[in-house]
């Protein structure tokens, strides 16, 4: 199940009595087979962080894949395919994690136990019941595994909307449906044929799942407590949050961005660069609006480790209030004329660029009438974003090759020598997924991708080969270090790089090869990390692949419905005027495909470009982690030991088209929550931290669905509170420059 939540320093209360029971109700169960052997019983697995977090125990009479598990498991996915998929196109898109499924599934399944009937049924021979009996662990994580499928939005989705938006060619919602399955279903084959060398090893703990298996343990072991369970603080801060969204969202929209330099200094161009959130650096900027706190972008801030979180708020600081400034201030290569943060592509004399005047029909790039029109220009923090996503892919191969290089070594030999641990042991007695199924996944799903690209043009089938072959051979060595490390360095500059040279002047082929070459190997790796979930808490193999492959194709066809619905009813969809929805990632997404694609990085970075020189830090990724990793090891009780490079790095990634504003907000939460009340209220943290962010999430998430839909009709008065621009600062959205003079 995808989370966000790190493993480190993150330790939650359980009780060994579960253990105890649980265990003699599996010795009688396996000793009735004849099954039970007294050594497995005292096996476990070699590696500490696996024997505190996973039981050595299974129960195989568990059901799993019951009538309750399906229902709760669609009704999940498909709802939060809705809601992420609803608010991924607004300017504060927020998205409701898989620690929202955990916490609402559990009362839901025990509800569902108590009331619906005991009668068995049959049906094509199976005999089957809508209640087996008491609701079970596996039943909830099958549930959870159904709808992380829907956490996030299928990157395949900014392809669609960029062609229909930005360049007036959409494919319809029959090919796109086929282009969004091929791509997101096809990581499963991958995933499939990976597993010996990512799943079954001991050596592969892949930490991030721990969390999870502790959270799943923890609502099902006993543990005394005495006040509010986490279901009715879950319910109080829903309520709260849900009254609340109505101000912010609604009547009084300043509190989402409270400019205190703006309110200073209303007609001063820099103040308001400095304190503005979506034109602007953020300073002093704060919010009263958890959509802005708990964004998309972010993620909630209860759901990282305090020192993580320092690090991401660390590197903020660094790119957005010191290098952006400092360059941007002294006009470096001319950019002052422009705004300070912004995605919006430029000419050199300032003027917004229309990529209509340098495309041909076929919306290819016409060099001719780029020449004459004028070369592509991008803000000074834009074109510094790019140069920072170089030196931060090089910079997280560099600092895994440093820490965990020898780790990944050693536990690559063990995972070819050691035997089975004791949780590889108990899988054993569960029916395979036979290899054919995942070849055959790979063959409709290769099939279809050329299909759709050949005969809707998005790239000819020879590139869609090539892209297939980047995800095939990086799934395994990519998820070797992620199982180890929790670190995944990603294809999609790479990607941007091959085809941008291989396909120059087709922005859509750009972005199609990206998503196949790119997308295909996350996915897979996503999947690989349900895999080993479902590992740990013993879940059937097939059991789990029919959870994820149809949470997959539920989640394919709700999230482009929805997609679909907005653009083909929301007034001034992806436009300014059209605020909140704005698109504010996709549009991010339609000025990658003109920098990469239609222009090309050989014109956006080639010798003769002013950012030709990010290009160096490719270099400079690859050496910046070795002083501080010899910092750590010289002082290994300092504080060099919390810094984390790669992480510094990781805040540009959504700079632009993230509010900058949110990431202080965001660092303010999570100081209060994983620092002060971590450290002197932990037992109340451990209790209730993750239900105050779940409850707070819903309540905001289903608010602003009800008030799209209740005031739809409905003009809200502009005022102080709520202005006709949207901000209080629309001077940021300028240059500190004056325009030169039109040459007469």
């Amino acid at each position: 199940m995808a989370t966000q939540v790190e493993s480190q320093g993150v330790h939650y209360p359980g009780s060994g009595v579960h253990d105890e029971l649980q265990h003699e109700e599996f010795k009688a169960g396996v000793e009735k087979n004849g099954q039970y052997n007294e050594e497995e019983e005292e096996e476990d697995s070699p590696f500490e962080m696996v024997r505190v977090a996973v039981s050595n125990k299974d129960d195989p009479d568990l059901p799993c894949l019951t009538f309750r598990s399906w229902i709760l498991g669609i009704i999940f996915a498909a709802a939060l395919a809705f809601v992420n998929q609803f608010f991924f196109f607004r300017e504060n898109p927020i998205t409701l994690g898989g620690y929202v499924v955990q916490l609402l599934s559990f009362p839901l399944g025990f509800a569902m136990s108590k009331v619906l009937p005991t009668r068995k049924f049959r049906t094509f021979g199976f005999e089957w019941t809508m209640n087996p009996g008491k609701f079970n662990i596996k039943e909830h994580v099958l549930i959870s595994i159904f709808a992380g499928t829907s956490v996030g939005v299928a990157y395949a989705i900014d392809v669609v909307t960029i062609k229909k938006m930005w360049y007036n060619s959409d494919m319809g919602f029959g090919p796109s449906v086929l282009f969004l399955l091929s791509s997101q279903v096809m990581g499963y084959s991958f995933a499939g044929l990976s597993r010996e060398f990512l799943v079954y090893p001991s050596a592969m703990i892949w930490p991030a799942t721990l969390v999870s298996v502790t959270l799943f343990r923890t609502f099902h072991e006993h543990s005394v407590w005495n006040g509010w369970s986490r279901t009715r603080m879950f319910w109080v801060c829903f309520a709260a949050s849900f009254a609340w969204y109505w101000v912010p969202g609604t009547i009084f929209p300043t509190l989402s961005m409270i400019a205190i330099l703006c309110f200073a200094a209303p007609n001063n161009v820099i103040a308001q660069q400095i304190g503005d959130a979506p034109h602007g650096l953020g300073i002093l900027n704060l919010t009263l609006d958890w959509s802005y706190i708990s964004s998309g972008f972010t993620g909630s801030p209860i759901a990282i480790p305090w020192v993580m979180a320092a690090n991401v708020f660390a590197g903020f600081v660094i790119i957005m209030w010191i290098i952006t400034p400092i360059g941007y201030y002294t006009n470096t290569w001319g950019h002052g004329i422009y705004p300070i943060y912004t995605a919006s592509l430029y000419l050199p004399d300032g003027g917004r660029y229309n990529i209509s005047e340098v495309m041909t029909p076929d919306q290819n790039l016409d060099p001719v009438k780029y020449e004459e029109y004028g070369h592509l220009r991008m803000s000074f923090h834009f074109g510094l974003t790019y140069g920072i996503g170089f030196a931060g892919l090089m910079t997280v191969l560099s600092y895994i090759a440093l820490h965990h290089g020898k780790d990944i070594v050693q536990r690559v030999r063990q995972s070819r020598s050691m035997d089975d641990d004791i949780h590889a042991k108990l899988m054993r007695r569960y029916p395979e997924v036979p290899q054919w199924w995942y070849l055959v996944t790979f063959a409709i799903t290769f099939a279809m991708s050329i299909i759709v690209c050949e005969v809707w043009n998005l790239m000819n089938w020879y590139w869609v080969i090539l892209s297939v072959v980047l995800p095939f051979i990086f799934t395994i060595p990519i998820g070797i270090i992620q199982a180890l490390s929790n670190q995944q360095p990603g294809l999609n500059i790479i990607t941007e790089f091959i085809i941008g040279y291989g396909r120059v002047g087709d922005p859509i082929a750009n972005v199609t090869f990206k998503v196949y070459g790119y997308i295909t190997m996350a996915q897979a790796l996503l999947l690989v990390s349900d895999q080993k979930l479902g590992h740990y808490m013993k879940i059937p193999p097939r059991t789990l692949f029919i959870a994820q492959l149809v949470g997959t194709i539920i989640c394919a066809f709700v999230q482009l419905g929805v997609a679909y619905w907005l653009m083909n009813t929301v007034e001034n969809m992806c436009k300014p005027e059209g605020r909140p929805w704005t698109c504010i990632q996709a549009n991010t997404f339609y000025s990658a495909s003109v920098i990469w694609g239609l222009v090309g990085p050989g014109r956006m970075f080639g010798s003769d470009s002013p950012y030709h020189v990010g290009l160096y830090l490719f270099i400079v990724g690859v050496f910046l982690p070795v002083p501080f990793w010899y910092l750590q090891k010289r002082y290994p009780n300092s504080l060099w030991k919390h810094v984390h490079i790669p992480l510094l790095f990781s805040a540009s990634g959504y700079m632009p088209p993230a509010p900058s504003h949110i990431y202080v907000n965001w660092f303010i939460a999570c100081t209060i929550f994983n620092y002060f009340i971590h450290k002197y209220r932990n037992q109340w943290w451990q209790r209730y931290a993750f239900s105050l962010s779940a409850g707070l999430d819903c309540g905001l998430a289903i608010s602003g669905i009800i008030i799209f839909f209740a005031l739809q009709n409905v003009v809200i008065p502009t005022w102080w509170g709520n202005p006709e621009s949207g901000t209080h600062c629309p001077l940021a959205n300028t240059g500190f420059k004056p325009l030169p003079e039109p040459i007469a």
